[in-house]
């Protein structure tokens, strides 16, 4: 087992927070986070300022208040599916930025070359409301989302470890993009037919549908996930991203049409869309079990090696045991639960940058992960057992 030094001899229990950033994080990935935050914000400026001026800064502030309750049950949501091995904060604003500002801006700026083409074109036309929903925004929508995960693989590529990764930045991307969305609709609702409409657009974006951009994007967000975990190179990563992208568009638009020619709106909910939310459960359901099981044979690998004790392998890589390591930590005098939460976050990121190793597609930088954690651990584990 290359890589595997002993350590100092195993001490009870230690353990980490599964939403926490990594203990180690590289100056490529901070550089990364930074400019595209700073390039997400001053996006998120502009669309802000356009949709102030079309739709009004009052209804601006109704449609926000109202986008901002299918959002918070998404966000829990992706929480739900990063706890265990979380994603640095610093991508995941990316991520959600990307989708909020430039996704829209990019469907906006398409949006409006087309009118402008069908009215140049055909003076006094207008584009097919029908071919919009169905093919236009598909198609543009899922590009401009599926880019943003693409950066994400692109410029910090330790970051993703597989389709779970791949699911999460997708999930984060589409639930900013719905999000500015969710604004728009709720206030042209307002605007055009009062109140009465906007309880009825708020009920089927808002509870009925809220995860329906999620679901598209994930189909993108797997695929280079799936890339990730193969160690495809860059022609193969941009195979799986296209496979994928087909994926969103395809699922894009069968919801969109679904709504569009579908005369029993509720009964296609329930026969065709409903089905898909639940697979896409089951799914991530058994991508996270997945999880686990890495984690508990990586760290059995440092076990062998004289890092860990048996128990604590328990104790760090099952969902038990963590529950117990944390109770054992508020237990303390003082309380030790942040430094609980950090020891099994380290481990956790320890496991998978050992899959990495494993695996043949973590170069050096997985090595120097792997020593660096280690040494947190070692570190971590002495400070709560004082």
């Amino acid at each position: 087992m290359s890589h595997l030094v002993p350590g100092p001899a195993p001490q009870p229990v230690a353990v980490a927070p599964a939403w926490a950033a990594p203990v180690r994080a590289r100056s490529g990935g901070t550089v990364f986070a930074v400019v595209g935050i700073v390039v997400g914000g001053f996006a998120a400026l502009l669309v802000v300022a356009y949709l102030a001026i079309a739709l009004g800064a009052s209804t601006l502030v109704i449609g926000s208040l109202l986008a901002l309750v299918p959002l918070a049950g998404v966000l829990l949501a992706i929480r739900w599916v990063d706890r265990w091995e979380p994603e640095p904060r610093g991508a995941l604003w990316f991520a959600f930025l990307w989708g909020a500002a430039v996704s829209v801006a990019i469907a906006l700026v398409v949006d409006l070359g087309v009118q402008l083409a069908v009215a140049f074109a055909t003076p006094g036309g207008a584009a097919d409301e029908a071919i919009t929903a169905v093919v236009q925004a598909p198609v543009v929508e899922e590009v401009a989302k599926g880019l943003g995960v693409l950066l994400v693989y692109a410029f910090a590529r330790w970051q993703f470890d597989g389709p779970v990764d791949g699911l999460v930045y997708a999930a984060t991307v589409a639930a900013g993009f719905a999000f500015t969305e969710n604004i728009i609709y709720f206030g042209s609702a307002l605007i055009e037919g009062g109140a009465s409409s906007l309880g009825a657009t708020f009920v089927v974006r808002g509870i009925f549908s809220p995860f329906a951009h999620v679901l598209f994007t994930a189909c993108t967000g797997l695929a280079i996930g799936i890339a990730a975990r193969r160690g495809a190179g860059g022609g193969g990563v941009i195979g799986w991203f296209l496979l994928g992208l087909v994926g969103a568009i395809a699922l894009h638009a069968l919801w969109n049409g679904s709504l569009a020619f579908g005369d029993d709106w509720i009964g296609l909910y329930v026969t065709v869309q409903v089905p898909i939310f639940v697979a896409a459960i089951v799914l991530v359901v058994l991508l996270r079990r997945e999880e686990a099981r890495t984690t508990r044979r990586r760290l059995a690998e440092y076990a062998a090696a004289g890092w860990f004790s048996a128990g604590e392998v328990d104790l760090l890589a099952t969902p038990a045991g963590r529950r117990q390591a944390k109770a054992w930590a508020r237990a303390q005098h003082p309380p030790r639960i942040v430094a609980m939460r950090r020891l099994i976050t380290d481990a956790t990121h320890l496991a998978f940058a050992r899959q990495r190793i494993v695996s043949g597609v973590g170069g050096a930088k997985s090595v120097a992960d792997e020593q660096a954690l280690l040494a947190s651990i070692v570190s971590e584990r002495a400070a709560l057992m004082r």
